[in-house]
C-alpha cells in the first residue's frame, strides 16, 4: 500500500494498463474517451504504448497468419500478456521503437 502512496500508482491505474494491452485497441480507444483515466500518468504511458502496439499486431498480424500459420500470433500474444502483468504490477513497460515514437509524439 505504500507503493501506491509514493508512486501515486493506484489499483485502478494498474487494471486500466492490464486491459489496455489485453484488449488492445479497444480498451486504449475507450480510455481516451474517459477524462477521468486519460490523464493518469501511468495510464497515459501504458495507453499509448498499448494504442501504438496494438495497431502494430493488427496489420502484422494479418501479414504474418499467411506466412507463419499463427506461430506469429502466438509470439505476440505472449509478448503481449507478459507486458500487462508488469504494467499490472505497477511497472513501466519499455517496448521497443513504439515506447520511443510515443514518446516523442508527445502521447506518453
Amino acid at each position: 500500500m505504500s507503493d501506491q502512496m509514493d508512486t501515486g500508482i493506484t489499483s485502478d491505474d494498474k487494471l486500466w494498463a492490464l486491459l489496455a494491452y489485453l484488449l488492445t485497441p479497444l480498451i486504449p480507444v475507450v480510455i481516451l474517451l474517459m477524462e477521468d483515466k486519460k490523464n493518469r500518468p501511468f495510464i497515459r504511458a501504458h495507453n499509448a504504448q498499448a494504442l501504438a502496439w496494438g495497431i502494430v499486431v493488427w496489420v502484422l498480424g494479418w501479414l504474418l497468419a499467411a506466412v507463419t500459420f499463427g506461430i506469429a500470433g502466438i509470439a505476440i500474444a505472449v509478448i503481449t500478456i507478459i507486458w500487462a502483468i508488469k504494467a499490472y504490477q505497477g511497472e513501466y513497460v519499455n517496448i521497443p521503437v513504439i515506447t520511443d515514437f510515443v514518446k516523442k509524439q508527445g502521447w506518453a
